[in-house]
């Protein structure tokens, strides 16, 4: 029996991995460089400093530091998001079945609280998720499983009693290495990703078998 639902944030509840994939093909324009399928792969789902990291090492970008580029796409994230920042579908419906079926609700997430809290607050979200962990919250960041056992201990069940839904390979291999009900739901940039150990992969959140998996009924 599933008892909780813990969420990713980026790409799966809002549409910010294809906001996000613009703001890095400008930083490497800015370079007169590419942002490559290979690197948004090894880049999806980490903790920004450590997907800045990648782009650094991979494109051998001795000038720039971590900080610097992490500033820098701070300021084009905020004005994309202002513009183009959206609900996934299905995601407000899947919110309402979970409230009336009584199962309570977590965020784990790879992007920093800062950033997290003005997303969520775009739409009013936060008051409806038990917790909310960021970045700033682990030692460790995804695909390594802290962050969803630590969510399994928040929600106060055992993990393989976790619902863990995810858009991202590192994602959804940090949420099978905790021993989670993975599900993947991938985006348009994540459909070729390897899901390998999810239970499940959704075309989108309004997916007829995420209900079934959590025995509650559409609404």
């Amino acid at each position: 029996m599933l008892r909780a639902v813990t969420f990713d944030l980026d790409g799966l509840m809002v549409n910010t991995e294809e906001l996000y994939d613009v703001v890095m093909q400008e930083l490497c324009l800015r370079r007169k460089l590419q942002f490559t399928d290979d690197l948004r792969v090894k880049m999806m789902g980490r903790p920004g400093h450590v997907s800045i990291a990648y782009m650094i090492e991979h494109h051998a970008l001795v000038d720039d530091t971590v900080e610097g580029l992490l500033e820098e796409s701070d300021l084009l994230f905020s004005g994309v998001l202002e513009e183009r920042l959206e609900l996934m579908p299905g995601l407000l419906e899947l919110l309402d079945a979970l409230e009336a079926a009584d199962i309570p609700k977590g965020i784990g997430t790879s992007s920093r609280r800062k950033y997290v809290d003005q997303v969520l607050a775009r739409f009013g979200l936060a008051g409806r998720f038990r917790f909310i962990l960021s970045a700033d919250d682990v030692t460790h960041g995804k695909p390594h499983p802290e962050i969803y056992l630590q969510a399994a201990r928040q929600h106060g069940v055992p993990p393989e009693q976790m619902m863990v839904l995810e858009d991202s390979q590192n994602g959804c291999a940090a949420a099978v290495a905790a021993g989670a009900f993975a599900v993947a739901v991938p985006g348009i940039h994540s459909r070729t990703h390897d899901f390998t150990g999810a239970k499940l992969v959704a075309q989108s959140l309004r997916e007829a078998a995420i209900y079934e998996a959590l025995e509650m009924p559409e609404l």
